[in-house]
C-alpha cells in the first residue's frame, strides 16, 4: 500500500489552484468537472501521481466556503532553503503565519503558510529534519 492523495474542499477553485501552483510551485496534474454531481476535482503536486502523493482539491459548485474542521492539522512540504522559500511565498502574495524557526521541543526548522481557504501548510527544512519529526 501507499498513500495516494490528501483531499481538501475549497470554496474558490481558481483561487486555490493559483495558490498551490503559482505560490507553492505545484503542477496541475489533472482536473475534471462532474456536472451531474455539481463538483470539480483538481489534483496538484510535485510529480506524477504514479510516483508521488498529491493533493486533491474538491470544489462543490454550490458551496463558497467551509468551516475548518477541528481535526484537520496541516499538509507538510519539505524544502531545501526554508528562509528563501518563505520569502518567495510572501513575495507572491502568500501568507506566512509562522516564520521559520525551530519547532517547540525540538530542533527541526519549520514554518507555516496559509492557503486562501485558511488551511495550514507546514514547511520543513530538509537539512534540519530529524527522525523524531
Amino acid at each position: 500500500m501507499r498513500m495516494l492523495h490528501t483531499m481538501l474542499r475549497v470554496g474558490d477553485l481558481d483561487r486555490s489552484l493559483a495558490f498551490y501552483t503559482d505560490v507553492l510551485g505545484m503542477q496541475l496534474l489533472r482536473r475534471k468537472d462532474y456536472p451531474s454531481g455539481r463538483f470539480t476535482l483538481a489534483f496538484v503536486g510535485y510529480g506524477d501521481e504514479k510516483d508521488n502523493t498529491v493533493l486533491e482539491l474538491t470544489h462543490n459548485w454550490d458551496t463558497q466556503s467551509y468551516e475548518l474542521g477541528d481535526g484537520y492539522g496541516h499538509i507538510a512540504l519539505g524544502v531545501e532553503d526554508i528562509y528563501s522559500t518563505c520569502a518567495g511565498i510572501a513575495g507572491k502574495g502568500g501568507r506566512v503565519v509562522r516564520e521559520p524557526g525551530p519547532m517547540k521541543h525540538g530542533s527541526t526548522v519549520i514554518a507555516f503558510v496559509e492557503d486562501p481557504d485558511g488551511y495550514k501548510v507546514e514547511l520543513i527544512a530538509l537539512s534540519s529534519r530529524s527522525a523524531s519529526v
